[in-house]
């Protein structure tokens, strides 16, 4: 097939320009039939309860269907309503969330629960307006919720359904701007019925995410095959425009397990910090070129934040990870400190804690792996 170049006439169009009312009934019909007999069987996909729909919709941003769903039965066995949630301690929360990445979205969960419980007796709304005063909660997942518990009309715009709109209406230009962004919520808006919104904005997700993929969309597969003009055309990998992706920065971070009488030093994050409401090891960046056991000036700056001097000893382990665009190189040493207590005001809450005690505490990624070792 030859290809060329995308139309510019249709990215300048809104959504009913392009497409009339009978394409649209076609879409909506062959897509649901695909659905129904293909759609993955998901535990947040068994019910129509907002907390549910919620809290799948939450985990799931940025993170993979398969890596959600053990957590996501996990957090209801432990915070079976949103009552339950609200009334739980803000660590309790992070420990049930730890590993999942992005713990910002677990305390606006907690946060929306107490503004839930406080503001409308417990139950989640099921007005627009009220959902998306909630704390993080945007357009999308409150069009998620309302439409999926509620049967509500809302449209819905993710990554997955971003990419399917860009090709059902063979929109080349950029899915970011304001006109991409117009002219996508109103491709989400005109596909969807008056009733039975939830189901079609289902299918649309799943087949955004099984089917039409970035790369080497399985088009034979598609139930919209001979509705789509971008693959009329062939321009499959040319629409939606691939966005640049942000470049990395290497950065260097030494992770240090202070004991003292067999308990270790902890701090935790405070506002403006990665990992903010999260416990971790005392945690430094080093300059590149830092010997870590040698170097005057990082002995200063720990004394200066831990409120006393320690010795760096051993090193334990060393790690690589990519945390956003930082991508980190981690050493883990042992260390002890130098006099009886380490005194003086400190930037952050530290406490002693047992290896038994430290195991019921919310830690991040690394600092759980250098906790495992300490026990090993």
């Amino acid at each position: 097939m030859t290809r060329r170049k995308p139309s510019q006439q249709t990215s300048q169009h809104p959504p009913e320009a392009c497409h009339d009312a009978a394409w649209l009934r076609a879409v909506r019909s062959r897509l649901l039939l695909w659905y129904r007999a293909h759609a993955r069987d998901l535990p947040w996909r068994r019910t129509r309860d907002p907390y549910h729909v919620w809290l799948s919709e939450i985990m799931l941003q940025q993170t993979q269907v398969a890596t959600v769903i053990p957590y996501f039965e996990r957090f209801l066995t432990a915070l079976p309503t949103i009552a339950d949630l609200a009334a739980a301690p803000e660590e309790q929360v992070l420990r049930l969330w730890e590993g999942l990445g992005y713990y910002r979205r677990a305390q606006q969960l907690h946060s929306a629960a107490k503004q839930i419980v406080e503001m409308h007796g417990g139950r989640f709304p099921a007005e627009f307006e009220a959902v998306i005063q909630l704390p993080g909660i945007g357009r999308y997942t409150a069009g998620a919720i309302l439409s999926i518990a509620f049967d509500v009309p809302a449209p819905i715009l993710e990554a997955n359904t971003v990419r399917l709109y860009s090709r059902l209406w063979q929109f080349d230009g950029d899915p970011t701007s304001r006109a991409g962004q117009t002219l996508l919520w109103g491709a989400a808006e005109a596909l969807l019925p008056r009733r039975g919104a939830g189901e079609i904005n289902q299918a649309l997700m799943e087949l955004g995410s099984q089917v039409c993929l970035p790369r080497g969309p399985l088009c034979e597969a598609c139930p919209l095959a001979a509705l789509c003009p971008t693959r009329a055309e062939g321009l499959q990998d040319q629409i939606p425009r691939v966005k640049s992706k942000p470049r990395v920065t290497p950065v260097r971070h030494l992770l240090l397990a202070i004991e003292r009488r067999k308990k270790y030093l902890l701090r935790k994050g405070r506002d403006g910090d990665r990992w903010v409401g999260l416990w971790d090891f005392p945690r430094f960046e080093l300059a590149n070129g830092d010997r870590v056991t040698d170097s005057t000036a990082l002995a200063k700056v720990i004394a200066s934040e831990l409120g006393g001097p320690i010795a760096i000893g051993e090193r334990l382990a060393s790690w690589r990870h990519t945390v956003t665009r930082y991508r980190i190189e981690l050493e883990c040493h042992a260390a002890r400190v130098q006099s009886r207590e380490l005194r003086g005001k400190t930037s952050h809450e530290q406490r002693w804690f047992t290896l038994e005690e430290i195991a019921e505490l919310p830690l991040n990624t690394t600092g759980r792996k250098l906790y495992r070792l300490l026990c090993e």
